[in-house]
């Protein structure tokens, strides 16, 4: 039997899901030191070695890449988000150390590290989104490219299927009667809702009533606890005197902290120069001194791995304490549940807005939806589940799988759709 895996390619994150011969469905892990991660952060990082005196460009792929960038971000590249571009006409290539790459090829360089060089035997179903990023996106030109990029990773052909449909296909699975399904798939960086109608009678049939999305989720929550617990030690809110004059410290300098890489493009001189000058003449400078060292020592990523574990404790415990310390900087702060939900209460109704775009979209009312299905991490968010359970009932809300579902979902699509054909 040709082996079948599911492949949710994702904006921030990526997962790899083999369906076994027994007929379960089993997610790759990769060692990255001592843990063993499920999901592959979907990055990729571009450097030059020297060989026999030449340059010769190398690569790696998700968090293996990270690693990479955070060993020497100033002489290296760093590629993210890929997948909002697959359907842009306007961007079709870029030059990485004087080398030309389409944006296909460097997906298919990205699924090769996914893939850790194998698989290329198996039955490929891979999830794409209802509708792709971008306001002029083009979803059947984004679907061409998404197949090109297989097709570069060396897969002559792959099967396509929803990600919504498969994030809640597990579930679905169980439905007796045809149900109309909110499924709400929560990402790093995105959040999307997609209504859909699922028949379960004779083969499973799926219809996409409608959609919409948000640049709004987990990595959005982390940063609410750096901006209101992190960044006020670091300087933010102080002021510096020029010439008399008394002003604000920059706020861009922690607006690196809003994604983990962005601290470590500010490790050039000039822009450590300028904090420095700013410290000098500030109210409090050791507290941008710190900030210059935790630049310099790149801790940015060590912070934000902390931080993501505090917001995940808050899930289920009322408070947990954000423990953080180097070289004579600490911090040891308790957050409370409730003042947490505080700072991000205008994300939560940014989120509630975007649920009421998708319900529109597909003209449906909330008491027409029979069931919602949550995922991703931040679906664990109590305030965000709450969000759901206030607007169409507690009864109606489940989740599972919330890191793999998608995956996992595309390889039963996968089996599904082989016995439908060998029949």
């Amino acid at each position: 039997m040709t082996r079948l895996i599911g492949i949710d390619f994702g904006t921030t994150n990526s997962v790899l899901a083999s369906l076994e011969a027994d007929g379960n469905v089993r997610t790759t892990v990769y060692p990255v030191g001592q843990a063993q991660l499920d999901v592959f952060r979907t990055v990729l990082c571009f450097w030059n070695e020297k060989e026999g005196g030449r340059n010769t460009l190398r690569h790696a792929a998700g968090p293996y890449a990270v690693q990479t960038y955070l060993d020497d971000p100033q002489d290296s590249r760093l590629i993210m988000s890929m997948k909002t571009y697959l359907a842009q006409h306007s961007f079709t290539r870029t030059q990485i150390f004087g080398r030309v790459f389409t944006l296909e090829k460097m997906i298919g360089l990205f699924l090769d590290g996914l893939l850790a060089g194998g698989e290329r035997d198996a039955r490929v179903i891979a999830g794409r989104p209802v509708r792709f990023a971008g306001e002029s996106a083009d979803d059947a030109f984004g679907e061409a490219r998404l197949r090109a990029s297989f097709a570069e990773a060396g897969f002559g052909s792959i099967d396509v299927a929803l990600e919504p449909e498969a994030a809640g296909y597990r579930f679905a699975r169980e439905l007796t009667e045809p149900a109309t399904v909110l499924v709400g798939d929560f990402g790093g960086g995105t959040s999307d809702f997609s209504v859909l109608r699922f028949d379960p009678r004779g083969a499973m049939r799926v219809r996409p009533l409608g959609y919409a999305g948000i640049g709004i989720a987990g990595d959005t929550f982390d940063f609410r606890i750096i901006d209101h617990v992190v960044s006020p030690l670091l300087g933010k809110g102080d002021t510096y005197s020029v010439m008399g004059a008394v002003l604000p410290v920059p706020p861009e300098y922690f607006a690196g902290f809003a994604r983990w890489h962005r601290l470590s493009l500010m490790r050039s001189p000039r822009t450590l120069r300028a904090i420095e000058e700013v410290a000098a003449a500030s109210a409090h400078p050791e507290r941008l001194r710190t900030l210059i060292r935790l630049i310099e020592e790149e801790l940015g990523y060590q912070l934000y791995q902390i931080v993501s574990a505090v917001k995940a404790e808050l899930s289920w415990a009322e408070s947990a304490v954000l423990r953080f310390a180097h070289d004579g900087f600490a911090i040891e702060r308790r957050i409370g549940r409730e003042e947490f939900e505080g700072w991000i209460a205008e994300d939560l109704r940014r989120m509630g807005a975007t649920v009421d775009q998708a319900l529109g979209s597909a003209g449906v009312r909330a008491e027409e939806v029979d069931r919602v299905f949550l995922t991703g991490g931040t679906s664990f968010v109590p305030a965000v589940r709450g969000l759901f359970e206030r607007r169409f009932g507690a009864e109606k809300v489940s989740g599972g799988g919330e890191f793999v579902s998608v995956a996992e979902g595309l390889a039963l699509i996968g089996r599904d759709r082989a016995e439908r054909r060998s029949v």
